[in-house]
């Protein structure tokens, strides 16, 4: 049996993808390898039956570094993201590893499942999570929050949004909605998923977790999830089956090739070398301090509110 330290120190979403390659490379060939991780976002591996507690001064114990360079073929290959760390693996096992489920493996306890959400954040008892914003490193993700806000006040009366995010990211505050940003941990935002009966978000963790957490009894199988996610990435590598992924791939000249995979579009000033490289080239001035991709705003509030009905429809 051989026993394996797998690391990743990459964002809270590439971990998420990684719970799917330790959950299928036990499917794979069970009973073969002992696993054990360190990685950023600890609390989504909370209650994972697949790991073994393992030590890296044991001299029996390997260190993997993971890695999904498969993303750098994202435009021409049909694969989405959770292949990326599989096909990783079975490169350094030697292995075939075939996708269980398409979506992470995040598990919660019992007492996590019965117990109600904090008092104190005065959550609506049915609700839909919405990320207005994102992070600062890859601000070509970033749909104008006016259009958030639209969608918001459409909704009023007949969907409770709470705003979520992580402090010291960009989330400007949305009105009539319940505000979380920067007061949930990574497992209490996992908790809150649980609690949701959908999702709206960028291209961001949200989607990926609101596929992998599983949905509340007597409530659809598969959580609605609408995506605003323009041109960036190919839809093949993010979307799932059951979202609404609402892209803009093929539309104009920068993406007619799939995702332009561009990193900021509003500069940052932060002496990051995004801000000179690697910069949206059709850049739209929404307001006199942001500029959002073309591709992203092309996608208007009607476009949004048209996917979240359909999801009410269903659900």
């Amino acid at each position: 049996m051989r026993r394996i330290i797998l690391r990743s120190f990459q964002s809270p979403g590439d971990v998420l993808m990684l719970t799917a390659a330790v959950r299928d490379l036990h499917a794979a060939a069970p009973g073969r390898f002992q696993i054990d991780v360190r990685t950023s976002g600890e609390e989504l591996w909370q209650n994972n039956p697949h790991l073994t507690p393992l030590s890296e001064t044991d001299p029996v114990v390997e260190t993997l570094d993971m890695h999904y360079p498969l993303i750098n073929q994202s435009n021409q290959r049909p694969y989405h993201f959770i292949h990326g760390f599989m096909q990783y693996l079975e490169q350094k096992l030697s292995l075939r590893i075939p996708v269980t489920r398409f979506q992470g493996d995040v598990h919660l306890s019992d007492d996590e499942r019965r117990s109600p959400l904090p008092s104190e954040w005065n959550v609506p008892q049915r609700f839909w999570i919405i990320i207005a914003g994102g992070k600062y490193d890859f601000t070509a993700k970033w749909w104008n929050p006016d259009c958030f806000q639209q969608v918001a006040d459409h909704f009023c009366g007949d969907i409770n949004f709470v705003q979520c995010g992580e402090a010291g990211h960009w989330h400007p505050p949305l009105e009539g909605v319940t505000n979380l940003v920067g007061k949930t941990s990574l497992r209490e935002f996992v908790r809150l998923m649980y609690h949701a009966d959908g999702v709206l978000c960028p291209v961001t963790m949200a989607m990926h977790l609101a596929a992998a957490v599983e949905t509340k009894p007597g409530r659809p199988k598969h959580r609605p999830c609408v995506v605003v996610a323009g041109g960036r990435e190919p839809p093949h590598w993010e979307a799932y089956p059951f979202h609404q992924y609402i892209s803009n791939v093929g539309t104009l000249s920068c993406c007619e090739d799939g995702g332009c995979w561009k990193s900021r579009c509003q500069l940052v000033d932060d002496g990051d070398e995004k801000d000179r490289r690697n910069l949206c080239e059709q850049p739209i001035e929404v307001a006199d301090d942001l500029r959002i991709p073309r591709c992203m705003d092309r996608i208007t509030p009607q476009d949004v509110i048209r996917r979240i009905e359909m999801c009410m429809q269903v659900g």
